[in-house]
């Protein structure tokens, strides 16, 4: 399997993703997303939506702001209990996860076999106690303690007399405390879901798993809202595991064999759900959460009432009862979607590298090239060629080089497929088509290009 590292230096040296502020040595846990990584990370999204709620009926979108009344914070709980088991190295101060180290404790010790997610924070002091779990760099370390995730800020320009904020530890709360508004001013009737695609933060204590666990990180999240007395929460729940799977398998091209279904287990799932799974993909350093679904019942609309006195009931239009809906939440991560994409589609042969992107999420969908760049009629040619495809697809040019290192770099950044112009299209008006998977070429008509690709995506 492609190592971690190797993904990163692909992802570097391809223009897919940079360490934030390098110049200055970086910054722990962020990255930024390069002129490749832009447009996958931009694909993903775009299909995620499309998929997920321009597709269906029974869904609206929402944007909502990274900066909510802090109220929301406690209302939701992330002020109270939104963090995670800290120990610090006694010697070089470094901080880490308690359950990581003991994660990787018993890798070692396998015979161990402890549920990490069912222990509370003084079972994990004991363990690490009893079997003198150390820091990575073999150091004693801290009694853990709860660290939480929330990244502060303050609002106004006089010292002492700044308010409190909080920058969003996930986009879900937008989409609660803006129910009433979404029921009151769209013609929506449960059950219906609202999604939204937006930066969340947290103050990460885990370092060294490149993209997958960032202080800042983008999120697909689904509120569906439903009445349960009319609707069986666990049919809903299945429908909604089943459209994440074939989301996963289909659009983003992944081998069923690399994800699975991971329920929670009664002491890990939180006291507000009846039922939540993981969707986990396996990922270079494991088995790890990519998408996760969890029946919320009517807690969140419940609390943001509770906390700010606001009416958040639904009634009945047919029957007249008011209630607070229940709610399904679906939500992933897309970086992490980005992360399995490169890491499934990272393929090392002979004598190249290829990524085997799903062409639907791929950057670039087509490559052109004039077989020789310095021959006029050529260029001119596969410009006409470049220009009239650059309407449909994203395409990418390339004249630099012998066309033998053109498709080589084209295969290490994903691109399915590339058209050079060569004599013969002067004369036939054909171009050739490589295949990035095969590289089997074809001679195809220039007036029947685009016709060819776009049925290719379908």
């Amino acid at each position: 399997m492609v190592t971690l590292d190797e993904i990163a230096s692909l992802c570097k040296r391809r223009g897919f993703v940079y360490p934030t502020s390098e110049i200055y040595g970086g910054l722990m846990s962020s990255y930024d997303y390069g002129p490749l990584g832009a447009e996958l990370l931009r694909n993903i999204k775009n299909a995620w939506w499309k998929t997920f709620v321009q597709d269906r009926s029974d869904m609206v979108g929402i944007d909502s702001q990274i900066l909510l009344h802090p109220q929301t914070w406690v209302a939701s709980g992330h002020v109270g209990s939104f963090s995670d088991p800290l120990v610090e190295d006694t010697v070089t101060h470094k901080r880490y996860r308690a359950d990581h180290l003991i994660e990787a404790w018993q890798k070692d010790h396998p015979e161990a076999n402890v549920a990490v997610e069912d222990l509370t924070i003084d079972q994990m002091a004991e363990f690490m106690r009893v079997h003198k779990v150390e820091s990575p760099d073999g150091n004693p370390i801290s009694a853990p303690k709860q660290f939480n995730l929330l990244f502060e800020t303050k609002l106004g320009v006089v010292e002492g007399e700044k308010a409190l904020l909080y920058l969003r530890g996930e986009t879900a709360q937008g989409i609660f405390t803006n129910f009433k508004n979404i029921v009151n001013s769209n013609r929506v009737t449960l059950p219906f879901g609202v999604g939204q695609i937006g930066k969340s933060f947290r103050n990460e204590i885990t370092t060294g798993q490149f993209i997958f666990r960032t202080l800042e990180l983008e999120q697909g999240e689904i509120e569906y809202f439903f009445d349960p007395e009319t609707t069986p929460w666990e049919e809903l729940f299945n429908s909604w595991k089943d459209s994440m799977w074939k989301f996963v398998t289909t659009v983003m091209g992944i081998d069923e064999t690399h994800i699975r279904w991971r329920k929670h287990t009664d002491k890990e799932r939180s006291h507000y759900s009846k039922d939540t799974y993981d969707l986990d993909y396996l990922f270079s350093f494991g088995w790890k959460e990519l998408w996760g679904i969890a029946y919320r019942t009517d807690y969140d609309l419940t609390q943001q009432a509770k906390h700010s006195g606001a009416d958040l009931s639904y009634v009945d239009s047919a029957t007249g009862r008011k209630f607070i809906p229940h709610v399904i939440e679906p939500a992933v991560g897309i970086n992490r979607l980005f992360l399995m994409a490169m890491t499934e589609a990272y393929v090392k042969e002979e004598k190249r590298i290829v990524l085997k992107l799903a062409p639907k999420i791929a950057p670039y969908k087509v490559a052109v090239f004039p077989l020789v760049a310095n021959k006029p009629e050529l260029a001119d040619k596969a410009r006409e060629i470049y220009t009239e495809l650059k309407t449909h697809f994203s395409v990418a040019w390339d004249d630099r080089g012998n066309i033998g290192k053109r498709y080589l770099s084209q295969d290490e950044i994903g691109t399915p497929w590339c058209v050079t112009v060569d004599y013969a299209t002067l004369e036939d008006g054909s171009v050739t088509v490589r295949d990035r998977d095969t590289t089997k070429q074809e001679r195809i008509k220039v007036a029947d290009l685009t016709a060819y690709f776009q049925q290719k995506l379908v």
